[in-house]
Protein backbone atom coordinates (compact mmCIF):
# COMPACT_ATOMS: atom_id res chain seq x y z
CA UNK A 1 0.00 0.00 0.00
CA UNK A 2 1.24 3.48 -0.89
CA UNK A 3 1.95 5.64 2.13
CA UNK A 4 3.22 9.10 3.06
CA UNK A 5 5.52 9.60 6.03
CA UNK A 6 7.51 12.44 7.59
CA UNK A 7 11.16 11.48 7.56
CA UNK A 8 14.20 13.28 9.01
CA UNK A 9 16.47 12.91 6.00
CA UNK A 10 19.46 14.86 7.34
CA UNK A 11 20.31 16.97 10.41
CA UNK A 12 17.73 19.76 10.57
CA UNK A 13 15.80 18.52 7.51
CA UNK A 14 12.32 16.92 7.56
CA UNK A 15 10.43 15.86 4.44
CA UNK A 16 7.09 14.25 3.64
CA UNK A 17 7.98 11.30 1.42
CA UNK A 18 6.24 8.40 -0.28
CA UNK A 19 6.90 4.85 0.87
CA UNK A 20 5.24 1.46 1.07
CA UNK A 21 3.36 0.14 4.06
CA UNK A 22 3.15 -3.61 4.65
CA UNK A 23 0.03 -5.60 5.49
CA UNK A 24 -0.37 -6.44 9.18
CA UNK A 25 1.04 -9.76 10.30
CA UNK A 26 -0.03 -11.94 13.19
CA UNK A 27 -0.71 -9.81 16.26
CA UNK A 28 -0.45 -6.57 14.28
CA UNK A 29 -2.89 -3.80 13.38
CA UNK A 30 -2.97 -1.51 10.33
CA UNK A 31 -4.32 1.94 11.17
CA UNK A 32 -4.94 5.15 9.26
CA UNK A 33 -3.66 8.13 11.24
CA UNK A 34 -6.02 11.01 12.01
CA UNK A 35 -3.77 13.26 14.12
CA UNK A 36 -0.17 12.99 15.28
CA UNK A 37 1.43 15.25 17.88
CA UNK A 38 4.96 16.67 17.84
CA UNK A 39 6.93 15.98 21.00
CA UNK A 40 9.17 19.03 20.77
CA UNK A 41 12.08 18.04 23.02
CA UNK A 42 12.56 14.50 21.76
CA UNK A 43 11.99 15.37 18.12
CA UNK A 44 14.29 18.40 18.24
CA UNK A 45 17.08 16.22 19.65
CA UNK A 46 16.56 13.56 16.98
CA UNK A 47 16.32 16.09 14.16
CA UNK A 48 19.50 17.79 15.33
CA UNK A 49 21.37 14.50 15.42
CA UNK A 50 22.04 14.70 19.16
CA UNK A 51 24.21 11.67 20.02
CA UNK A 52 22.50 11.36 23.42
CA UNK A 53 18.96 10.62 22.26
CA UNK A 54 19.12 7.06 23.59
CA UNK A 55 19.22 6.15 27.29
CA UNK A 56 21.08 2.91 26.51
CA UNK A 57 24.68 2.68 27.73
CA UNK A 58 25.43 0.77 24.54
CA UNK A 59 24.63 3.88 22.48
CA UNK A 60 27.46 5.96 24.00
CA UNK A 61 29.97 6.90 21.32
CA UNK A 62 27.93 5.51 18.45
CA UNK A 63 27.43 7.83 15.48
CA UNK A 64 23.96 9.21 14.77
CA UNK A 65 22.60 8.04 11.43
CA UNK A 66 19.95 9.38 9.08
CA UNK A 67 17.25 8.96 7.86
CA UNK A 68 15.33 8.89 11.16
CA UNK A 69 11.60 8.59 11.83
CA UNK A 70 9.55 9.73 14.82
CA UNK A 71 5.98 10.61 15.84
CA UNK A 72 5.16 8.37 18.77
CA UNK A 73 1.84 9.92 19.83
CA UNK A 74 -1.14 9.70 17.47
CA UNK A 75 -4.80 8.82 16.97
CA UNK A 76 -6.12 6.62 14.19
CA UNK A 77 -8.85 4.45 12.71
CA UNK A 78 -8.28 0.70 12.50
CA UNK A 79 -8.30 -0.45 8.87
CA UNK A 80 -7.13 -4.07 9.08
CA UNK A 81 -6.13 -6.53 11.79
CA UNK A 82 -3.75 -9.46 11.63
CA UNK A 83 -4.29 -13.00 12.81
CA UNK A 84 -4.93 -13.34 16.53
CA UNK A 85 -5.85 -9.70 17.19
CA UNK A 86 -8.80 -9.48 19.57
CA UNK A 87 -8.56 -6.03 21.15
CA UNK A 88 -9.84 -4.04 18.14
CA UNK A 89 -11.63 -4.46 14.82
CA UNK A 90 -11.74 -2.42 11.57
CA UNK A 91 -13.45 0.91 12.06
CA UNK A 92 -12.51 1.30 15.74
CA UNK A 93 -11.13 4.62 16.99
CA UNK A 94 -7.80 4.16 18.76
CA UNK A 95 -4.79 5.90 20.22
CA UNK A 96 -1.43 4.65 18.97
CA UNK A 97 1.70 4.52 21.09
CA UNK A 98 5.24 4.48 19.68
CA UNK A 99 4.08 4.95 16.10
CA UNK A 100 5.24 7.41 13.44
CA UNK A 101 4.22 10.62 11.71
CA UNK A 102 2.76 8.53 8.93
CA UNK A 103 -0.57 8.29 7.11
CA UNK A 104 -0.70 4.54 7.65
CA UNK A 105 0.99 2.61 10.44
CA UNK A 106 1.38 -1.04 11.34
CA UNK A 107 1.81 -1.58 15.07
CA UNK A 108 1.65 -4.50 17.45
CA UNK A 109 -1.65 -4.95 19.25
CA UNK A 110 0.01 -3.84 22.51
CA UNK A 111 0.51 -0.35 21.05
CA UNK A 112 -3.15 0.08 20.08
CA UNK A 113 -5.51 1.56 22.67
CA UNK A 114 -9.30 1.64 22.10
CA UNK A 115 -10.92 5.00 22.89
CA UNK A 116 -13.75 5.41 25.37
CA UNK A 117 -16.74 7.64 24.71
CA UNK A 118 -16.06 11.32 25.28
CA UNK A 119 -12.48 11.23 23.98
CA UNK A 120 -11.89 13.10 20.73
CA UNK A 121 -9.29 12.12 18.16
CA UNK A 122 -7.31 15.24 19.12
CA UNK A 123 -7.43 14.16 22.77
CA UNK A 124 -6.25 10.70 21.79
CA UNK A 125 -3.22 12.06 19.95
CA UNK A 126 -2.01 13.46 23.28
CA UNK A 127 -2.73 10.32 25.29
CA UNK A 128 0.68 8.67 25.26
CA UNK A 129 2.64 11.82 26.00
CA UNK A 130 0.33 12.55 28.93
CA UNK A 131 1.43 9.27 30.50
CA UNK A 132 5.00 10.61 30.82
CA UNK A 133 4.27 13.21 33.54
CA UNK A 134 1.65 10.88 35.01
CA UNK A 135 4.34 8.26 35.63
CA UNK A 136 6.67 10.92 37.08
CA UNK A 137 3.99 12.04 39.54
CA UNK A 138 3.28 8.44 40.55
CA UNK A 139 6.98 7.80 41.22
CA UNK A 140 7.10 10.84 43.53
CA UNK A 141 4.25 9.34 45.59
CA UNK A 142 2.43 12.66 45.72
CA UNK A 143 -0.13 12.87 48.53
CA UNK A 144 -3.24 15.06 48.56
CA UNK A 145 -2.52 18.53 49.89
CA UNK A 146 1.20 18.50 49.11
CA UNK A 147 2.74 21.40 47.19
CA UNK A 148 4.23 20.84 43.74
CA UNK A 149 6.24 22.72 41.14
CA UNK A 150 6.75 22.05 37.43
CA UNK A 151 9.94 23.39 35.86
CA UNK A 152 9.21 24.14 32.20
CA UNK A 153 5.89 24.70 30.44
CA UNK A 154 6.23 22.94 27.14
CA UNK A 155 3.79 20.17 26.33
CA UNK A 156 4.98 17.90 29.17
CA UNK A 157 4.93 20.72 31.70
CA UNK A 158 1.41 21.75 30.73
CA UNK A 159 0.23 18.19 31.15
CA UNK A 160 2.06 17.88 34.48
CA UNK A 161 0.29 20.99 35.82
CA UNK A 162 -3.12 19.52 35.02
CA UNK A 163 -2.31 16.08 36.38
CA UNK A 164 -0.90 17.48 39.63
CA UNK A 165 -4.06 19.49 40.17
CA UNK A 166 -6.19 16.42 39.43
CA UNK A 167 -4.08 14.41 41.91
CA UNK A 168 -4.74 16.89 44.71
CA UNK A 169 -1.51 18.92 44.80
CA UNK A 170 -1.89 22.39 46.27
CA UNK A 171 -0.53 24.83 45.45
CA UNK A 172 0.62 23.91 41.94
CA UNK A 173 3.42 26.21 40.76
CA UNK A 174 4.48 26.48 37.12
CA UNK A 175 7.87 27.90 36.16
CA UNK A 176 8.84 29.13 32.70
CA UNK A 177 10.74 32.20 31.40
CA UNK A 178 8.20 32.80 28.60
CA UNK A 179 5.23 34.92 29.68
CA UNK A 180 2.82 33.27 27.24
CA UNK A 181 3.70 29.86 28.65
CA UNK A 182 3.07 31.11 32.19
CA UNK A 183 -0.31 32.47 31.13
CA UNK A 184 -1.19 29.11 29.57
CA UNK A 185 -0.19 27.35 32.80
CA UNK A 186 -2.57 29.52 34.79
CA UNK A 187 -5.37 28.83 32.30
CA UNK A 188 -4.74 25.10 32.70
CA UNK A 189 -4.99 25.21 36.48
CA UNK A 190 -1.68 26.33 37.99
CA UNK A 191 -2.12 28.37 41.17
CA UNK A 192 1.04 30.38 40.50
CA UNK A 193 3.24 30.88 37.43
CA UNK A 194 6.75 32.23 38.05
CA UNK A 195 9.74 33.29 35.98
CA UNK A 196 12.68 31.06 37.00
CA UNK A 197 15.10 33.74 35.80
CA UNK A 198 13.85 36.22 38.42
CA UNK A 199 16.41 36.89 41.16
CA UNK A 200 13.92 36.05 43.91
CA UNK A 201 12.53 32.90 42.27
CA UNK A 202 13.51 30.40 45.00
CA UNK A 203 12.53 32.84 47.76
CA UNK A 204 9.06 33.24 46.24
CA UNK A 205 8.56 29.48 45.94
CA UNK A 206 9.54 28.96 49.57
CA UNK A 207 7.24 31.80 50.66
CA UNK A 208 4.29 30.43 48.67
CA UNK A 209 4.77 26.90 50.06
CA UNK A 210 5.59 27.81 53.66
CA UNK A 211 9.22 26.77 53.54
CA UNK A 212 9.71 24.66 50.46
CA UNK A 213 7.94 22.57 47.85
CA UNK A 214 7.28 18.86 48.44
CA UNK A 215 7.25 17.52 44.86
CA UNK A 216 9.04 18.84 41.77
CA UNK A 217 8.62 17.70 38.18
CA UNK A 218 11.70 18.88 36.26
CA UNK A 219 10.78 18.93 32.59
CA UNK A 220 13.34 21.19 30.95
CA UNK A 221 16.26 18.77 30.86
CA UNK A 222 18.47 21.74 31.75
CA UNK A 223 21.10 21.33 34.45
CA UNK A 224 20.61 24.89 35.66
CA UNK A 225 16.87 24.31 36.10
CA UNK A 226 17.57 21.22 38.21
CA UNK A 227 19.98 23.23 40.35
CA UNK A 228 17.36 25.97 40.74
CA UNK A 229 14.54 23.68 41.77
CA UNK A 230 16.70 22.04 44.43
CA UNK A 231 16.91 25.48 46.06
CA UNK A 232 13.10 25.44 46.28
CA UNK A 233 12.66 22.05 47.95
CA UNK A 234 11.34 21.23 51.39
CA UNK A 235 13.18 18.74 53.54
CA UNK A 236 12.53 15.18 52.32
CA UNK A 237 11.15 16.54 49.01
CA UNK A 238 11.04 14.44 45.86
CA UNK A 239 12.26 15.50 42.40
CA UNK A 240 11.27 13.64 39.23
CA UNK A 241 13.73 13.98 36.36
CA UNK A 242 11.17 13.89 33.57
CA UNK A 243 13.18 16.05 31.16
CA UNK A 244 16.15 14.43 29.46
CA UNK A 245 19.26 16.20 30.79
CA UNK A 246 21.36 14.90 27.92
CA UNK A 247 24.42 17.08 28.62
CA UNK A 248 26.38 15.58 31.52
CA UNK A 249 28.73 18.57 31.67
CA UNK A 250 27.17 20.20 34.75
CA UNK A 251 27.25 19.71 38.48
CA UNK A 252 25.22 20.55 41.55
CA UNK A 253 26.05 20.75 45.26
CA UNK A 254 24.83 17.27 46.09
CA UNK A 255 25.97 17.46 49.71
CA UNK A 256 24.00 20.57 50.64
CA UNK A 257 21.12 20.37 48.16
CA UNK A 258 20.41 16.61 48.05
CA UNK A 259 22.26 14.66 50.73
CA UNK A 260 21.71 17.01 53.68
CA UNK A 261 17.98 17.73 53.25
CA UNK A 262 17.21 14.12 52.29
CA UNK A 263 15.96 14.85 48.78
CA UNK A 264 14.84 11.91 46.65
CA UNK A 265 15.70 12.22 42.95
CA UNK A 266 13.77 9.87 40.67
CA UNK A 267 14.62 8.88 37.12
CA UNK A 268 11.33 9.37 35.28
CA UNK A 269 12.06 8.40 31.69
CA UNK A 270 8.87 6.87 30.35
CA UNK A 271 10.61 3.63 29.41
CA UNK A 272 11.50 3.11 33.09
CA UNK A 273 8.19 1.42 33.84
CA UNK A 274 6.86 -2.15 33.99
CA UNK A 275 5.75 -3.81 30.77
CA UNK A 276 2.99 -6.11 32.00
CA UNK A 277 1.69 -5.52 35.51
CA UNK A 278 0.99 -2.26 37.35
CA UNK A 279 1.71 -1.74 41.05
CA UNK A 280 1.51 1.32 43.32
CA UNK A 281 3.72 4.04 41.84
CA UNK A 282 4.66 1.91 38.84
CA UNK A 283 1.97 1.58 36.17
CA UNK A 284 2.22 0.16 32.67
CA UNK A 285 1.80 2.40 29.65
CA UNK A 286 -1.53 0.79 28.77
CA UNK A 287 -2.95 1.32 32.26
CA UNK A 288 -1.73 4.92 32.36
CA UNK A 289 -3.29 5.55 28.94
CA UNK A 290 -6.68 4.41 30.25
CA UNK A 291 -6.22 6.58 33.34
CA UNK A 292 -5.45 9.62 31.18
CA UNK A 293 -8.56 9.04 29.08
CA UNK A 294 -10.72 8.55 32.18
CA UNK A 295 -9.49 11.86 33.59
CA UNK A 296 -10.10 13.62 30.28
CA UNK A 297 -13.55 12.11 29.79
CA UNK A 298 -14.45 13.09 33.34
CA UNK A 299 -13.39 16.69 32.80
CA UNK A 300 -10.47 16.51 35.27
CA UNK A 301 -7.89 17.41 32.62
CA UNK A 302 -8.12 19.14 29.24
CA UNK A 303 -6.14 17.73 26.34
CA UNK A 304 -7.53 19.10 23.06
CA UNK A 305 -7.48 22.69 24.35
CA UNK A 306 -3.69 22.49 24.66
CA UNK A 307 -3.22 22.24 20.89
CA UNK A 308 -2.03 25.64 19.65
CA UNK A 309 -1.50 24.90 15.96
CA UNK A 310 -2.72 22.31 13.45
CA UNK A 311 -0.91 21.79 10.13
CA UNK A 312 -0.95 19.55 7.12
CA UNK A 313 1.89 17.02 7.02
CA UNK A 314 2.77 18.65 3.68
CA UNK A 315 4.07 21.58 5.76
CA UNK A 316 6.51 19.36 7.66
CA UNK A 317 9.70 20.90 6.26
CA UNK A 318 8.83 24.40 7.52
CA UNK A 319 7.31 23.20 10.78
CA UNK A 320 10.46 21.32 11.71
CA UNK A 321 12.64 24.23 10.62
CA UNK A 322 10.68 26.28 13.16
CA UNK A 323 11.19 23.59 15.78
CA UNK A 324 14.95 23.96 15.36
CA UNK A 325 14.97 27.76 15.69
CA UNK A 326 12.11 28.48 18.14
CA UNK A 327 12.81 27.85 21.81
CA UNK A 328 9.17 28.37 22.81
CA UNK A 329 7.72 25.97 20.22
CA UNK A 330 3.91 25.60 20.42
CA UNK A 331 1.92 22.40 20.85
CA UNK A 332 1.47 21.23 17.25
CA UNK A 333 -0.57 18.45 15.69
CA UNK A 334 -0.52 17.19 12.12
CA UNK A 335 -3.95 16.59 10.55
CA UNK A 336 -3.50 13.68 8.15
CA UNK A 337 -6.89 14.30 6.59
CA UNK A 338 -5.44 17.40 4.92
CA UNK A 339 -3.32 15.40 2.46
CA UNK A 340 -4.57 13.43 -0.51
Amino acid sequence: MQNKQIIFTAPGVAELLDNEIKAPGAGEVLVETVYSTISAGTERANLAGDPNVSTSRRSVGRPVTFPRTLGYCSSAIVREVGEGVTKVKPGDRVAVSWGKHSRYQVRGEVDIHPLPEGITMRDAALGLIATFPMAAIRKCRLEMGESAIVMGQGILGQLAVQLLRAAGAVPVIAADPVEAKREMALALGADYALDPFADDFADRVRAITGGGVKVAIEVTGNGKALDQVLDCMARFGRVALLGCTRDSNFTIDYYRKVHGPGITMVGAHTMARPSHESSPGWWTTADDMQAVFALAAGGRIRLESMVEETHSPAEATEIYARLMREKAFPVVQFDWGLIK
